[in-house]
């Protein structure tokens, strides 16, 4: 029987001890083992810190995030094997695919957080704080990666999920994990793993996964490590107490169990969806992973008079799930995970019949489809009632961790709120109705012991996630019995493994810090107009002070007839009186409008697009014959990712300055201490185009030059082409394009094409081992021409014929089996492309 391995240190290994056995949850088969001894724990942790750390926290969020998503796709590849491996956990088709396909969710939502951060390996938080009148000392947040690992002990529940939701969050932040799985499921962490670990996409040291019980792995941990706990509660509290965490002062996230709370709105009476919907959403979170989920509903809170009517609902709903091999596809619930948890379970019924009536559930028989009862760890639903709840507090105490939960009855909403309080605080709670008074109510009176509500109604019962599902851009964590922590949830969740530290100094220093340029702060003079550079060239700070431009009032009688923005200020001078406007005042959007026109650069060049307004603020009104000009510098810079057709390209935000220039001239009885020459700021978002750095500009020059090195003995680097082979697809391909062949059907199907057209306009190369799709129609691999010579002349006939065409037909499309219709610019993308590859292919370039 083989062991569970262990990936610590850069290498696989197992433990030296025979080991506990492991078994399949619906056979009852022992088939794996798992053991630990002979694992040096300190250096796991210490080879995390070092080897993983170093490489993770020089990344910048943006290559982090684009890590995560690579990731994300190689695992989706590989999902059908860790498919047949859940089935063993007794997990359905359904809930593998909550824990599998959930986990890799995580990594793709948190890849996409990588825009929300700056593009370097910390953060900067918050806005400016300026600590002078003067505006020359200041502060801000920096946010950088802890030097430690994440320690993750997870749960049996979700092997993949529990695992993925938390990495993908140290991952982001630029922190290494050591991973252990609990052992009655840790098997299918180790697939995950491994397929991670041979993927080679995560930095080495970034994941150590260690599949089982370590009692030793707190005594090590240090003050930059971070300690997450998933299971029990009590369990939880035994950690969370150990005396390396308080000496260390280590963070520790606890995520328990908890006894989560349905409550049935007195408005949803039996007959309206919102009755339908909550017996529906009972039913699933009883039975979804046979209930062994910490966001299960334990408690079924409904208004007392509708007792009978869930009582009777949730009986028939329950009646309709089978129960057996999970790979079947006409079984609904599976077995829990192991025969222990099966007694676990049990002892828990137990305690809940002292104070409970068992109104569902079949302990002593359970009806099985393509499995034995007997063998597997199979338990039935089981519902519990109880009329008393407020003094049969067991029920608020006990969880039992299956599919299991108990019928409560409140007689007000106050009522029923404080019943869901009863549970000490839980990871979720929900309520079923239509009447958003009472949701309201429920929400704001029982927010405080609950990590996360949902309201349940019909107009979002297509698009709920349900009320077991939390999601990677919301906060997983409650109060209390919960825990007490907080994961995933979005940009929090990565900020718990970052350490935030408050900078202070003058401006100009805050900016070199911080690469985001602050107010008052020296400007860089720049040497050409700012929007001539491409995006890497442009650096925070960078600046351009324009020419000045006076503003007339027919300046802002048009822009209101353009506008139609007659504000009495800029239209009726006669009602000023009173106001704290002195004369015709300019509108606000025309003062950035008109600063706009004095700092745009007008000709085409690596600025894309305007973007649009981050943020604008007026400071003082402008009247006619007042006279501007504008400061225009760099702010930050945003990478970003290009989809479409459309050149790589990032985002540059641009701190906008308009000042009056005639402050200076006016009497200094006209002014105050707090007046200055500042009138309105503006934060202005472009897009701006990268460079191309990566191929040569096919110019008939560069032509002529590549094939006059290219001899009838060159090799090719990958292929089979010979030189003539390679100039007669080239030839052939300039055919197409002056459209005298049109005579095929584009090969790349549909669903992909957009995507496929639109790396015409990215920056990377084409694949080598790519298969021409017309090489049969072509005859690729025979030689038309007599020699080289006479195939170079006939390809760059083919050329001009090609250039030629578009010279006459500048608006044509033509169509390429590759990448469909195109026009003319687009041709240009390709044959720059095209040329480019093949001339490296037999080392011309």
């Amino acid at each position: 029987m083989n062991k569970i391995q262990h990936y610590v240190q850069g290498q696989w290994t197992t433990g030296k001890e025979e080991g506990a056995p492991i078994c399949d949850a619906i056979t009852g088969e022992a088939f794996t083992s798992v053991a630990i001894e002979g694992l040096d724990i300190p250096e796991v942790l210490n080879y995390g810190r070092t080897k993983g750390g170093e490489v993770l926290r020089k990344m910048t969020f943006q290559e982090r995030g684009n890590m995560l998503k690579k990731l994300a796709f190689y695992l989706v590849k590989k999902k059908d094997a860790f498919y047949e491996l859940s089935y063993r956990t007794g997990a359905t088709k359904i809930d593998s695919w909550i824990d599998i396909e959930g986990g890799f969710g995580n990594l793709f939502a948190n890849a996409s957080l990588r825009k929300l951060f700056p593009n370097q390996p910390f953060h900067v938080e918050g806005e400016p704080i300026d600590l002078s009148r003067g505006g020359r000392f200041m502060a801000h947040h920096i946010m950088v990666p802890k030097k430690g690992v994440a320690v993750h002990i997870n749960a049996f529940n979700f092997p993949v999920w529990g695992m993925l939701e938390k990495c993908a969050v140290n991952w982001m932040a630029g922190v290494p994990a050591v991973v252990l799985p609990a052992p009655s499921s840790s098997y299918l962490a180790e697939a995950v793993a491994r397929e991670i670990i041979n993927s080679g996409i995560l930095p080495e040291g970034a994941l150590q996964i260690i599949n089982g019980t370590v009692k030793t792995i707190l005594d090590t941990v240090e003050s930059q490590d971070v300690v997450t706990f998933t299971g029990s509660a009590s369990t939880g509290r035994l950690l969370k107490a150990h005396p390396r965490l308080i000496q260390e002062s280590v963070p520790f996230t606890m995520e328990a169990d908890s006894l989560n709370a349905s409550i049935l709105g007195e408005d949803a009476v039996p007959g309206t969806p919102e009755f339908d919907l909550f017996v529906k959403e009972v039913r699933k979170e009883m039975t979804v992973k046979a209930g062994q989920k910490c966001t299960a509903i334990r408690r079924i809170i409904v208004p007392e008079n509708l007792v009978e009517d869930v009582q009777i609902a949730l009986g028939k709903a329950l009646d309709k799930v089978t129960i057996g091999d999970p790979r079947l596809k006409e079984v609904r619930m599976g077995s829990l995970v192991s025969k222990q948890q099966v007694e676990a379970v049990k002892k828990s019924i137990s305690d809940l019949a002292k104070e409970a009536e068992m109104v569902y559930g079949n302990l002593d028989k359970i009806d099985t489809i393509g499995a034995d009862a007997d063998k597997g760890a199979f338990i039935s639903p089981v519902v519990f009632r109880t009329d008393n709840p407020l003094q049969n507090t067991i029920v608020h105490e006990r969880e039992a961790f299956g599919p299991v939960s108990t019928i409560m009855p409140y007689k007000t909403l106050d009522e029923a709120v404080q019943l869901a309080q009863m549970g000490k605080g839980s990871l979720v709670s929900s309520i079923a109705t239509f009447d958003d008074k009472i949701a309201s109510e429920y929400v704001i009176n029982a927010a405080s012991h609950h990590g996360r509500i949902l309201v349940i109604n019909r107009e979002m019962a297509k698009e709920s996630t349900g009320h077991g599902s939390p999601l990677p851009t919301l906060v997983h964590g409650g109060p209390g019995r919960a825990g007490g922590g907080e994961e995933m949830g979005g940009m929090r969740g990565i900020k718990h493994y970052l350490q935030r530290t408050a900078i202070q100094g003058t401006p100009t220093t805050l900016t070199e810090i911080t690469g985001i340029y602050q107010q008052n702060a020296k400007y860089k003079e720049a040497d050409e107009h700012p929007f001539k550079y491409h995006w890497e060239d442009i650096q925070p700070g960078m600046s351009l002070k324009t020419h000045k431009r006076t503003i007339t009032d027919t300046d802002i009688q048009n822009f209101a007839n353009l506008t139609w923005d007659h504000f009495y200020a800029h239209t009726d001078i006669t009602s000023l009186d009173g106001s704290i406007f002195e004369k015709r005042t300019a509108h606000g959007y025309f003062i950035i409008s008109a600063a706009a026109g004095l700092f745009v650069y007008p000709n085409k060049g690596p600025v894309a697009a305007n973007y649009g307004l981050d943020s604008i603020r007026f400071l003082r009104p402008l009247y006619h014959n007042d006279t501007i000009y504008v400061r225009l510098t760099c702010k930050e810079k945003v990478d970003r990712d290009v989809a479409s057709t459309e050149h790589p390209s990032g985002i540059v935000k641009w701190h906008v300055e308009v000042f009056d220039a005639n402050f200076e001239n006016r009497p200094q009885s006209q002014k105050t201490d707090k007046d200055s020459p500042l009138v309105a700021v503006a934060t202005i978002l472009t897009m701006v185009q990268k460079k191309q750095e990566t191929f040569v500009e096919m110019t008939e020059k560069k032509i002529q030059e590549y094939l006059t090195k290219l001899t009838e003995d060159a090799k090719p680097k990958w292929g089979t082409m010979s030189p003539q082979h390679m100039v007669e697809h080239l030839e052939y391909t300039y055919r197409i394009a002056s459209g005298e062949i049109q005579d095929f059907e584009i090969k790349t199907p549909e669903k992909i094409l957009e995507k496929v057209h639109a790396t015409l306009y990215s920056y990377d190369k084409m694949p080598q081992e790519f298969m021409f799709p017309l090489a049969e129609e072509s005859k690729i691999e025979e030689t038309v021409h007599d020699n080289l010579d006479e195939a170079k002349a006939k390809m760059l006939e083919a050329r001009n014929a090609y250039l030629e065409f578009f010279k006459e037909n500048p608006e044509a499309i033509l169509k390429n089996a590759v990448f469909g219709n195109m026009n003319r610019y687009e041709w240009y993308l390709l044959e720059r492309k095209h040329l480019n590859h093949h001339f490296e292919q037999f080392g011309l370039i």
